[in-house]
């Protein structure tokens, strides 16, 4: 049986590191599928249960040289998610400090600011032998699989470096100020600091920056006050159980989801929805865990804990998404693969050119490490990953939750959406659209929904059930009924005192007319006459009507370029009504599943990237033929699972959202990606010719891992216009 799970993984220090752990997964029979996401430092692994276990393929990561860990249910963290300093790295920087000091001399002229070259060699060999250490091992982990790191590149640079030192200040003492003239220590020790200072920003801004993980769990209050044995008590979170009675008053968190038993109060549940504004929470209500008590006090059952709730469900769905690849990744994935022995032969050839035509082998070999360093291929790695994690995080702001990286990727190319009509643009039930008072009748408008609502106060159908909804939003007192009889197929008749016999139905069966004239709305509404006592008094105009953001949702989608479909298998008059209103040229009624989905094969066909938004089962066959699709949570379970994404609001400006996230997304991946192809392009020639020593290298590779996901970054604060 196939089985699916993510590990945490420890140690990988770049690109390299997670390709070449997917290539080893990827080799075993029992592993359908795996993916390494160097970004978010995870594995995504697929395979059958019925050949190995996870602790089985713990041990193969771990043959790699890196560290592995289940990610299961995710819970409160401990701490505040910072990365500290570690002593390595504090001493690192400290022996840094002198060859600082001593190069910055040397710029203006001043070589006895230099440490002497016994002390230089005594602390460059503390680096190299000791504190570069898990350079070396990374390397040799990747050389034994046949593969190379950033880490190799380092690794063989320091290397030569301290040697070469080594061996000119042992056997060629006296060339220059204490025998330093061809000395280079300070260039292995600076390298292996801004390296690792370079990794240590790098994760810092990758664990606090990037994931929106982090933030969410925070939403989950650490403890809650619990009806226990009589008596209200403060509980750790893993201590509440199902069925639970909980206490959540002003400026507390919800701590699972739940209903609403006593109490009221304004719930903020953004987290989950996008919807800015607070919803009332009374007696009866639905609570999701997270939510924030915003006024009031309440107190709800427990239903769902932990990973069942659904803001638990989010962050696992969320965290499948930003692990998974994106197929622009490609492009880095394989650029990465080569860039290593590439990189090494280039260094090679530098070494043998410089020394050829310069007769100098210390300077060939200082351009040789140079190309070794700059040309390290992590902000490559960084490129797609680290603003898939962030566009990942600022859709589910919004509401939006994303299956994977690939769904995200294909929304940023759609130029042709496909709109259900019902649930979608609509509201997806009825509601009164218009009203017409008979010219005869005496009764002002608030009578007639009056004495309309009293009497279908005794029918359970949908109409009915709108006009007596449609009553008490006018906050109008009902007057009572008496002798209430159905006409099958016509509608319902009672008496009410002072007015006589009331019927409310069809209008023939109320006895009227209605003139020539009205709005296009009574042509395709659904109508309800009244009478009393034989004589017409009015009618309610029915339609599905609206929703408050659909028109503004529209313009947007046409402001970027996109067209605009709407079907349905509401019968065209419907349907070219509410496009009309919304000014939506294409529209079609009478439409079947098959018609709907052989119409997206169709536009296909033609050349567009379509996406199919729809919360019915109807619209399941569509929404699987499309190239990406948005389903409404909470509408047909087949729509929402065969989706690519789910929208948590029933909004297409919540779709609009989503598509202009993704295109937000794809251009930063773009502009990351050239950083990433620029920086090396221009830095290893630059490097081979002498321009860059070896520790500028070292700090520009440092600082372009950093820009990348600085860049990525900024997708938090892009606007969605």
């Amino acid at each position: 049986m196939q089985q699916k799970v993510r590990f945490q993984i420890e140690g990988m220090t770049c690109q390299a590191c997670a390709s070449r752990i997917e290539k080893v997964l990827n080799k075993k029979e029992f592993i359908e599928s795996a993916g390494v996401n160097f970004a978010s430092e995870e594995a995504q692994i697929t395979f059958d249960d019925s050949q190995t276990d996870i602790a089985g393929l713990i041990k193969i990561i771990e043959k790699t040289g890196y560290g592995a860990k289940e990610k299961t249910d995710l819970q409160p963290a401990a701490d505040d998610g910072a990365v500290h300093i570690g002593w390595r790295l504090w001493l690192l920087l400290a022996i840094n400090i002198p060859f600082l000091i001593g190069m910055a001399g040397m710029m203006i002229g001043r070589h006895d600011w230099m440490i002497p070259a016994v002390w230089q060699f005594t602390l460059a060999s503390i680096v190299q032998l000791w504190l570069a250490s898990p350079f070396y091992k990374s390397a040799w982990t990747s050389i034994k699989d046949g593969l190379a790191n950033m880490d190799v590149l380092v690794t063989i640079g320091t290397v030569a470096i301290y040697l070469y030192s080594a061996y000119m200040m042992l056997h060629h003492r006296g060339m220059g100020h204490d025998g330093m003239a061809h000395v280079y220590f300070e260039a292995g020790v600076m390298v292996i600091g801004f390296v690792s200072l370079g990794k240590f920003l790098e994760h810092r801004t990758k664990k606090s920056s990037l994931n929106s993980l982090s933030l969410m769990l925070k939403l989950t209050p650490p403890q809650a006050t619990v009806q226990r044995g009589g008596a209200w008590v403060p509980l750790p979170l893993d201590q509440i159980r199902i069925g639970d009675l909980i206490r959540a008053n002003h400026g507390e968190r919800i701590a699972a989801d739940g209903t609403v038993e006593s109490g009221s109060g304004w719930a903020d549940e953004s987290h989950l929805t996008g919807e800015s504004n607070p919803e009332i929470k009374t007696a009866g209500s639905k609570v999701l865990a997270g939510a924030l008590m915003t006024d009031g006090s309440i107190t709800y059952r427990a239903q769902q804990l932990g990973s069942h709730t659904l803001l638990g469900d989010m962050m696992n769905a969320l965290s499948e998404a930003q692990g998974s690849k994106a197929p622009i990744a490609r492009i880095a994935d394989k650029a990465a693969a080569v860039f290593v022995p590439v990189v090494v032969g280039i260094s090679v050839l530098t070494f043998a050119l410089t020394w050829l035509i310069k007769g100098d082998w210390s300077t060939a070999l200082m351009h040789a490490v140079a190309v070794l360093v700059i040309a390290c291929p992590c902000a490559l790695g960084l490129a797609t990953p680290a603003a898939i994690m962030v566009g990942m995080g600022k859709a589910v702001k919004h509401g939006i939750w994303f299956k994977d990286a690939a769904s995200m990727e294909e929304s940023a190319h759609v130029n042709a959406v496909i709109l259900d009509k019902t649930g979608t643009l609509t509201e997806g039930r009825p509601q009164v659209a218009a009203v017409y008072l008979a010219p005869e009748s005496s009764y002002s408008e608030d009578d007639l929904y009056r004495i309309a609502a009293a009497v279908e106060q005794n029918a359970t159908h949908p109409i009915a059930n709108a006009i007596v909804a449609a009553a008490h939003a006018r906050k109008l007192n009902l007057p009572e009924t008496t002798g209430a009889q159905t006409a099958v197929g016509a509608g319902i008749a009672a008496d009410i005192e002072g007015i006589g016999a009331v019927k409310v139905g069809k209008a023939d069966y109320a006895g009227l007319t209605l003139p020539a004239g009205l709005d296009e709305v009574w042509n395709i509404a659904t109508i309800v006459a009244v009478s009393a006592d034989n004589r017409p008094v009015g009618a309610f105009a029915l339609a599905d009507t609206l929703k408050a953001d659909s028109a503004e949702a529209i313009g947007r989608l046409k402001a970027h370029g996109i067209e605009v479909y709407v079907m349905s298998g509401d019968n065209p008059g419907t349907v070219d009504y509410i496009a009309a209103q919304l000014g939506i040229d294409r529209a079609f009624g009478n439409m079947s599943p098959r018609d709907k989905a052989a119409e997206v094969q169709k536009l296909k066909a033609a050349g567009k990237v379509v996406a199919m938004v729809g919360d019915g089962v109807n619209d399941a066959p569509a929404l699987a033929a499309a190239n990406v699709s948005f389903a409404m949570k909470g509408g047909a379970d087949v729509a929402e699972h065969t989706a690519s994404a789910t929208l948590m609001q029933h909004s297409v400006n919540q779709f609009a959202d989503a598509l202009l996230i993704a295109r937000a997304t794809l251009k930063n991946i773009k502009q990351n990606l050239f950083f990433a192809f620029f920086y090396n392009i221009l830095g290893i020639p630059l490097a081979a010719l002498g321009f860059l020593s070896p520790v500028i290298a070292g700090a520009a590779m440092a600082a372009s891992s950093v820009s990348v996901l600085g860049n990525a970054l900024r997708l938090k604060r892009v606007k969605i216009d």
